[in-house]
C-alpha cells in the first residue's frame, strides 16, 4: 500500500514539474522573440517597412501558419477542400495574417516602449501567456497561445485586447462562403483592398 501511494506522490510532484518546466520554456521562447522586436522598433535609423522585414524573420519560426490557416476554416471547411486549394488558401492566409500583425506592432513611433510577459497559464497540453506592450502610457494587451510541437513552443493564436485572430479569421471567412465557394474567398483574399487587418 506505502509502495502504490509513494508511487502516485511521485507522479504527481512529477506531472507538477513537467507543467513548471513547460511554462518556462514557452515562456522562454516567446520572450527571446519580443525582446528581439522591441530591439527593432527601436532603430530610429529604419524605416516602416524595413522594421517590418526584420520582424518578420524574428517571429515567422515561432508561428504555425498552416495550423492557423487550418484553424481559421475549421472543421466545416478545411477537411472538404482539395490540396491544391488547401496549400493556396494557406499561402493567402499567412500573407494576411503578417501583414496584420506587423501593421499593429509597427502603427506608432516607439521609443520607449517595453513587452511584460505575464504569469503563464497551463490550459490542457497547451500553454497561454499573457503580455503587455506598453508605449507612452498606451497598454495593448495580448495574450499569446501556444503548443509545444516536435520542434519547439508554437504560436497558433492570439489575442489582442480580448478578440482571438482566429476567431476574427474565421468570422469573416464564413461570411464570404455561407453566400460563396472557396474560389470566391481565395478570389477575395487575393485582392489588399478585401483584406481588413484582424481586430
Amino acid at each position: 500500500m506505502k509502495s502504490l501511494l509513494y508511487a502516485v506522490l511521485s507522479l504527481l510532484i512529477l506531472s507538477q514539474t513537467v507543467i513548471a518546466d513547460d511554462k518556462t520554456a514557452a515562456e522562454e521562447a516567446l520572450k527571446c522573440k519580443l525582446d528581439a522586436v522591441i530591439s527593432v522598433l527601436q532603430k530610429k535609423e529604419l524605416e516602416t517597412e524595413a522594421k517590418k522585414k526584420e520582424i518578420f524573420e524574428i517571429v515567422t519560426p515561432i508561428f504555425d501558419f498552416s495550423l492557423m490557416a487550418k484553424l481559421s476554416l475549421g472543421r466545416k471547411y478545411w477537411p472538404g477542400l482539395a490540396k491544391e486549394k488547401q496549400e493556396r488558401f494557406t499561402e493567402l492566409f499567412t500573407k494576411r495574417l503578417k501583414e496584420s500583425y506587423l501593421e499593429k506592432l509597427t502603427r506608432n513611433t516607439y521609443s520607449d516602449e517595453k513587452i511584460v510577459c505575464n504569469a503563464p497559464i497551463q490550459v490542457k497540453k497547451k500553454i497561454h501567456i499573457p503580455t503587455d506592450l506598453i508605449s507612452k502610457g498606451n497598454n495593448i494587451s495580448m495574450l499569446y497561445k501556444l503548443y509545444k510541437s516536435k520542434q519547439d513552443w508554437k504560436i497558433y493564436d492570439i489575442e489582442i485586447e480580448g478578440v482571438s485572430i482566429i476567431t476574427t479569421y474565421r468570422s469573416q471567412f464564413y461570411e464570404v462562403l455561407s453566400k460563396g465557394t472557396i474560389d470566391d474567398l481565395l478570389k477575395k483574399m487575393e485582392e489588399p483592398e478585401n483584406n481588413p487587418p484582424a481586430s
